[in-house]
């Protein structure tokens, strides 16, 4: 199986590169100098120009606080993109799998979000990502939108490097505490993503929308303590408010993800985030 990857050097599309030579299926990753999502034409023609049997987007707009200030450019690469390749694939008779966001949410709920509850992003981000998920909902074809939320891996730049850098300072962090998500493993999202498209290649009606997050649910501080002990780094976590770390975009309060449906239609269910941290830690 060959498949095109929009996205190349990012945490979700490092994991899909790895995790589909392991698995023997081809993929095609495309970067920015291939294909820009700033240009809509050019991820189409993209598209159009290859033999592959399915598309995955694991490229997105992701600088959470800049696209407060620039949401036209992020607009572009969330929503027009994306919407562009869902099209060249419908042309195509394509699979296509597009990666999406807990932050389509508001968060002001207390159970877990499923699939069809409705959205209110708080931020620019949340805005264009829940924009391009109408888009691409709207051409049709065979397309998964999988939502996820707090990704991680060893050389990224997520919440797991960013609190191992900043212990190597620091004896004491505050870290905010009314915030909570499930951690997801970007090579669990990987593992998903070829799932759900050997599903889809083989014809089966499957299109929607899912959830894909870790379990179990922490708060960003209990996720902090966690990543310490794992390390055996003694650091010493402060919970801390949300009002007390402000930020230009607004987070959801709450960013669990209901991915029963996921585990029902795919037999997919939620990576422990633990095993993934202690291995990844074992790694670096």
């Amino acid at each position: 199986m060959k498949v095109l990857v929009f996205g190349k050097t990012g945490q979700v599309a490092r994991a899909l590169i790895a995790v589909g030579s392991a698995q023997g299926v081809q993929v095609i990753a495309l970067g920015r100098d291939d294909a820009d999502l700033s240009d809509s034409k050019a991820c189409a023609a993209a598209i159009a120009a290859c033999d592959a049997d399915a598309v995955i987007n694991a490229a997105a707009w992701t600088a959470v606080d800049a696209a407060e200030s620039q949401e036209d450019a992020a607009y572009v690469v969330n929503a027009a993109a994306p919407a562009a390749m869902a099209e060249a694939c419908a042309a195509k008779g394509l699979p296509f799998v597009h990666l999406s966001t807990d932050y389509v949410f508001d968060g002001s709920e207390g159970e877990a979000w499923l699939p069809d509850a409705p959205t209110q992003p708080l931020s620019a981000y949340g805005r264009t990502k829940r924009a391009g998920e109408q888009l691409i909902s709207e051409v049709g074809g065979a397309v998964v939108i999988l939502r996820t939320a707090w990704v991680f891996d060893d050389t990224g730049q997520n919440f797991v490097t960013t609190m191992l850098r900043l212990s190597e300072t620091r004896d004491t962090l505050s870290v905010v505490a009314d915030q909570t998500g499930g951690p997801t493993p970007a090579t669990a999202i990987a593992q998903a993503c070829f799932t759900v498209i050997r599903a889809m290649v083989t014809g089966r009606d499957v299109s929607g929308i899912y959830h894909l997050s870790g379990a179990p649910d922490v708060t960003w501080a209990d996720f902090a303590r966690a990543i310490f002990a794992a390390a055996g780094r003694e650091v010493t976590v402060a919970d801390i408010a949300t009002a007390d770390y402000p930020t230009a975009a607004r987070r959801p309060a709450n960013s669990r993800l209901d991915c029963t449906s996921l585990s029902d239609t795919f037999g997919i269910t939620r990576p422990d985030w633990r095993a993934y941290l202690t291995q990844m830690l074992r790694q670096i």
